[in-house]
């Protein structure tokens, strides 16, 4: 039985946040952008090519977009749209010109989110007008859509967040599949597991499990998962969560602990350093050129408002200098 203030400590952190690949036009004068409403609770966070920013919300669902340069972002995608609940990971797939979104049913940790639809989802959104064109249901009973990665072959990668599993939709599917299901991903009694997810440029995909701290390396060949690596970590990893490739064995991540990181992987050993620390709930991440922005969930105001009081309004998206 999946307990329910362990789920609400690994959502209160958990994201999904994305990356880039062409350097966009982002004002440099921006450091934070603001997100509307009181009930923002941003979860997630991509980009596309031309620096348009995409932004969950686990409260109020939806999505938020911000211009290239714009310190408002704006309600793009209504709550409750597609049948969509509350969101949590959320990618840009400019290959199928689709928005990725994680769809999922929160009302049994007090957040009841639009909608009445039960269960987690993967919801495919147009990339240009914003319409649901994508539906698909997370397979089993325990299940938490989290995180999202693209492969090689245009496959998408999700982490169900409640069992030892990472999923897959093959390009032309209408239907998620059980890539990967592994013991070593099984999560501690009552809390979660695999969270964060990227390939690496070895082609192999990289994974972290919130609530053990752990860093694994799958091994890839031909699309199927090979051996599953536990890395040695440079220190110790205080709820790691999305995890965004940078170029070679290099990441970005985010850590529920409160700090931005640079993951630099050399065999079987994984460095991690602090690129910012002190941030509030930080909850995801995503690189534009050389600006990391990074979603401040606050979710611990959400979940325990008796204990932690209101939210520090409005809710922002935080910036960050990334150097090479």
């Amino acid at each position: 039985m999946i307990k329910k203030k362990t789920i609400i400590a690994a959502i209160a952190t958990s994201a999904l946040s994305l990356l880039a690949a062409a350097p966009p036009a982002v004002s440099q004068d921006v450091k934070s952008v603001e997100l509307p409403g009181d009930q923002a609770y941003p979860e997630s966070i991509s980009a596309a090519s031309d620096g348009t920013i995409y932004v969950s919300s686990l409260a109020s669902g939806g999505i938020f977009r911000i211009a290239p340069g714009s310190a408002k972002g704006e309600v793009w995608i209504k709550p409750g749209a597609f049948d969509s609940r509350s969101t949590l990971g959320v990618l840009v797939d400019e290959a199928t010109k689709t928005l990725w979104v994680c769809s999922n049913d929160m009302s049994g940790m007090g957040v009841p989110g639009p909608g009445t639809v039960t269960g987690s989802y993967v919801k495919g959104f147009d990339l240009a007008t914003g319409e649901g064109k994508f539906s698909a249901k997370l397979p089993g009973e325990h299940t938490l859509c989290n995180d999202m990665a693209i492969g090689p072959d245009g496959s998408l990668f999700v982490t169900n967040s409640l069992a030892p599993q990472i999923l897959r939709l093959k390009p032309g599917s209408k239907e998620l599949e059980v890539w990967l299901d592994d013991p070593q991903f099984e999560p501690p009694k009552g809390q979660p597991g695999v969270d964060g997810l990227a390939f690496g440029g070895d082609g192999n995909l990289y994974v972290n499990t919130f609530a053990k701290g752990d860093f694994f390396r799958v091994d890839v060949s031909n699309g199927t998962a090979g051996k599953v690596t536990k890395l040695k970590t440079s220190r110790p990893l205080s709820f790691p969560d999305a995890l965004r490739p940078v170029s070679g064995q290099t990441f970005i991540m985010a850590e529920g602990g409160g700090t931005l990181d640079r993951v630099t992987v050399s065999g079987d050993e994984a460095t991690f350093e602090t690129v910012k620390g002190g941030l509030s709930g930080p909850t995801a991440v995503v690189l534009v050129g050389s600006t990391a922005w990074v979603a401040e969930g606050q979710l611990p105001h959400l979940f325990e408002a008796a204990k932690n009081g209101p939210p520090k309004l409005p809710f922002h998206v935080q910036s960050a200098q990334w150097t090479k």
